[in-house]
């Protein structure tokens, strides 16, 4: 069942790149559209062109948006790659208030900006209560990362996370 209440949202590298490498990015398939601009559209073609073609979710390639003195010092003050901070900027300009981003500092600039971040964890979670996989769909992906993925991600962060949908879900594993 794919519902259609979920907004807008921008995308940052880092979820498209990983979800792919996971054959997962039908989780984002509810969102209506997936904004890329252009600096992350580049960075995803370089690293995994195929996660652009996948036919299954509308990703909409963004031309650069203005970058203001504001988002200037924010971009500095958490030593954001061109690619996230044009993520930002997006949202910014067109009031998106959610950006899809892994990277540690990205998700600290947003929240500073007032948007709610998504990484590949939290879009798998998700999916799960969108009814998009089924929590044993998302758990054997979750177990999956350190061997499909180039996610970087604390191994003790990775099992809490399972554990946490283990437990949501009544999965007789936990």
């Amino acid at each position: 069942m794919v519902r259609t209440d979920a907004p807008v949202v921008v995308a940052d590298a880092g979820p498209l790149i990983h979800l792919d490498e996971l054959d997962a990015l039908d989780v984002l398939a509810d969102f209506p559209e997936v904004w890329v601009p252009e600096d992350v559209w580049s960075e995803v073609a370089l690293h995994r062109p195929q996660a652009l073609r996948h036919s299954g979710i509308r990703l909409v390639r963004h031309e650069a948006s203005p970058i203001s003195a504001r988002m200037n010092a924010i971009a500095a003050l958490y030593s954001l790659h061109r690619g996230e901070r044009a993520a930002l900027a997006l949202c910014l300009e067109h009031s998106i208030g959610t950006l899809l981003a892994d990277d540690t500092a990205a998700r600290l600039a947003a929240t500073s900006l007032n948007l709610v971040t998504h990484g590949t964890l939290g879009l798998l979670i998700r999916s799960v209560r969108r009814g998009l996989r089924s929590p044993t769909e998302v758990l054997a992906l979750l177990n999956s990362i350190a061997t499909r993925s180039t996610l970087h991600i604390r191994p003790s962060l990775l099992d809490d996370v399972i554990r946490q949908v283990q437990r949501e879900w009544n999965d007789p594993s936990a």
